[in-house]
């Protein structure tokens, strides 16, 4: 009886999951047909020689103030790690977002985009940082002024969580 109960959750996750998938190929294939005649919004980034991790903090808020969300989405940078690779150092942050209420402050499930930011070691160091970002549960890289963000793809993360959530029983 309970493996019964756990293969319908199972199914019931799987589902959700290839549902937000198809949702999230969809919304990318849209914003590749209006690309032709959207302005992709971007910042100017600082240079290699420049770049310290509280500017690149302060940079990543300044590129997401140019993204079209709505108010109500509250969010908070964290500085992660700092990886050495053999050509380029990397900068990993993780920018958090929730919608608090006056009723639920303490939001049921947050969304989370990551930014990278790479300094390479073989190129000029006069030459702007490498910036690209994922988003939770996604693993398409996406680049500043090459792809709009989609205030959907961080709706469609907490649904799936809060429908996780409620699955699940303790």
């Amino acid at each position: 009886m309970e493996d019964i109960a756990l293969n319908k959750q199972a199914s019931t996750i799987i589902d959700i999951a290839l549902e937000n998938a198809h949702n999230y190929l969809l919304d990318l294939n849209e914003l590749q047909t209006e690309s032709c005649s959207y302005e992709m919004k971007n910042i100017e980034w600082t240079t290699c020689k420049d770049f310290t991790i509280e500017l690149g903090q302060k940079q990543i808020e300044e590129y997401i103030s140019t993204w079209e969300c709505h108010r109500s989405w509250l969010h908070c940078i964290d500085f992660l790690q700092e990886k050495e690779l053999e050509f380029s150092r990397q900068y990993h942050y993780r920018v958090r977002w929730s919608i608090p209420t006056r009723r639920k402050p303490i939001p049921r499930a947050t969304a989370s985009v990551y930014f990278i930011i790479e300094i390479s070691k073989v190129k000029p160091p006069s030459f702007p940082v490498e910036v690209y970002y994922l988003v939770e549960s996604n693993q398409l890289i996406h680049r500043p002024g090459q792809t709009s963000f989609r205030e959907k793809w961080l709706k469609d993360i907490i649904q799936s969580k809060i429908l996780l959530q409620e699955s699940v029983n303790f």
